[in-house]
């Protein structure tokens, strides 16, 4: 299935509307992470029909709980889930923070390529950066407790963070993260992804 017919059938599966060129431009992104990682190695996963269903669907499956224009992608990476969901939602603003600087180098060129005016770039450790958000993204980053330790100095006072899980540890859900809870566990249905994703909702304890 070629990339550009992939997206368009996971956004439908997914329930998303597609803007004029949104999907060109996450084939673009495909593209351009292929060419990337022959060079700096920034995902293993290589084939554009798994970079399709494991980076861009998985990223956007949570696209329904982003209802905020201050957020941030700790840990982001190569850009997920940050690139797919600041192009799916131009009119929200995304900071994508990442202490790699051959991926901060993606990130930025990505975010001239694809004309993501609604995207800040941010080359810093998650413990050094200073400014608030009203929801927190975190992708294959931590633990729950290490989340919660490395990036609640980011959240506003009634921010959530939003952590993508894939199979869910009964252990770690279950784990003390005062002053911090888990709000909400929504199990992700993810477009030709045979594997378990989840989405953990964390607030402070009021």
């Amino acid at each position: 299935m070629r990339s550009h017919l992939q997206i368009q059938e996971g956004l439908d599966l997914l329930g998303l509307k597609a803007s004029a060129g949104l999907v060109s431009r996450l084939e673009e992104l495909v593209e351009e992470l292929i060419k990337w990682n022959r060079i700096y190695n920034l995902t293993s996963i290589t084939q554009p029909g798994k970079i399709v269903s494991h980076h861009i669907l998985d990223s956007l499956a949570v696209q329904p709980y982003i209802h905020t224009d201050s957020i941030i992608d700790v840990g982001s990476g190569a850009g997920f889930p940050g690139l797919p969901l600041a192009l799916y939602s131009p009119d929200q603003r995304f900071t994508l923070l990442d202490s790699s600087g051959k991926k901060i180098r993606f990130l930025q060129q990505m975010k001239i390529s694809l004309e993501l005016d609604n995207c800040q770039i941010v080359h810093e450790r998650a413990e050094d950066h200073a400014s608030k958000y009203d929801q927190i993204a975190c992708r294959a980053f931590s633990s729950l407790a290490e989340i919660t330790k490395k990036t609640a100095h980011l959240l506003s006072q009634h921010g959530e963070i939003l952590a993508l899980k894939g199979r869910l540890d009964f252990d770690e859900a279950s784990a003390n993260l005062d002053p911090f809870k888990i709000l909400d566990i929504h199990k992700l249905e993810v477009p030709f992804v045979d594997a378990e994703r989840h989405l953990v909702v964390m607030k402070r304890q009021v």
